[in-house]
């Protein structure tokens, strides 16, 4: 190493023995994408120790600008979200490939990027048969540097055998390149209802599809305790699975995804005003043993230095997890 050369406090580079598990489970990923797993979990403030926090921004594309960054004009600028990312410590950025290529360059290797790869839009319906579009490829998130690409699958939509085909080809391209693949699972469409959208067997099934598929990460929204679908109902009774308490239900979906052997992380949602209680649902998922979160709007919708303080305290308790 020579007089001039830095390495910069968000990344390390000595593998902790968390992450070297971790790593083990992915058996038959090639040196490229466990680099690029390596690179997501050794990165920011939660370096080392097997969690993560990510910030998402594809909301612009799926709500629309104005209810997206009007409560936080800033946000407007790609750039914005790249500097949050790296000034928080996360992990990783999450984005739709315009927003990726508007600060690729100036934000070259500074933090690891995840290009988003399908959106919907509110414009369009979505009933029983929500899809979303392939926006970019494999060679964009290449060119880009990213670290990984990321795909929404809706389990329980008509059109959900399709999305399952599109991901098995991506996947395979994205790895076959040195990619990881992080899988956005949510169960929606078909005749699934709202409530259903986030219950506990139906969150458990989502993950555990989303880890058949190859994920190396998966996302999935915070589970409640409704249990949607009769044979499940009867399986988890018999079973004595407990899922009273969010901290249970966290549990249920980890060991849905192979044992605990896939990372699974939990998206943020909506906004919520109530700071303590965001932060109440972050200290369950970590004790149900939570990979980690993906905040996006609870995060860039606030002023820049409350979200700085917000995902803080968001890493504070996955750090003493």
């Amino acid at each position: 190493m020579n007089a001039q050369t830095k390495i910069t406090p968000a990344t390390h580079s000595l593998i902790t023995p968390r992450v070297k598990e971790i790593l083990s489970w992915y058996e038959s990923d090639n040196p490229g994408t466990k680099a690029n797993l390596y690179r997501l979990l050794m990165t920011g403030r939660l370096a080392g120790t097997g969690k993560l926090v990510i910030l998402p921004v594809d909301q612009g594309f799926e709500h629309g600008p104005a209810r997206s960054f009007a409560p936080n004009p800033a946000g407007y600028d790609p750039h914005y979200h790249y500097q949050l990312a790296i000034d928080a410590g996360l992990n990783a950025y999450a984005a739709p490939l315009g927003m990726l290529e508007a600060g690729a360059s100036t934000f070259a290797g500074q933090i690891p990027t995840i290009l988003k790869m399908n959106s919907a839009n509110s414009l369009s319906r979505l009933n029983e048969d929500a899809d979303q579009a392939v926006t970019a490829s494999v060679a964009d998130a290449v060119r880009l540097g990213c670290s990984a690409i990321g795909f929404t699958i809706y389990p329980g939509s008509d059109a959900a055998y399709d999305q399952f085909e599109e991901i098995r080809e991506l996947s395979a391209e994205a790895k076959s390149v040195g990619l990881a693949v992080v899988v956005w699972s949510y169960a929606r469409g078909g005749t699934l209802t709202k409530k259903g959208e986030t219950a506990a067997d139906v969150i458990a099934y989502a993950a555990h599809m989303a880890a058949l598929l190859g994920a190396h990460i998966i996302k999935v929204k915070p589970p409640s305790d409704h249990l949607e679908l009769d044979a499940a109902k009867k399986a988890y009774e018999k079973a004595k699975i407990p899922v009273s308490t969010l901290s249970e239900r966290i549990q249920d979906v980890v060991k849905s995804c192979f044992g605990g052997r896939r990372i699974v992380i939990f998206s943020g949602g909506e906004t919520k005003n109530d700071t303590n209680a965001l932060l109440s649902e972050i200290s369950q998922i970590a004790a149900g043993g939570g990979f980690g979160s993906i905040m996006g709007r609870n995060a860039f919708q606030r002023p820049r230095d409350e979200a700085i303080d917000l995902l803080g305290k968001i890493i504070d308790i996955y750090a003493k997890a």
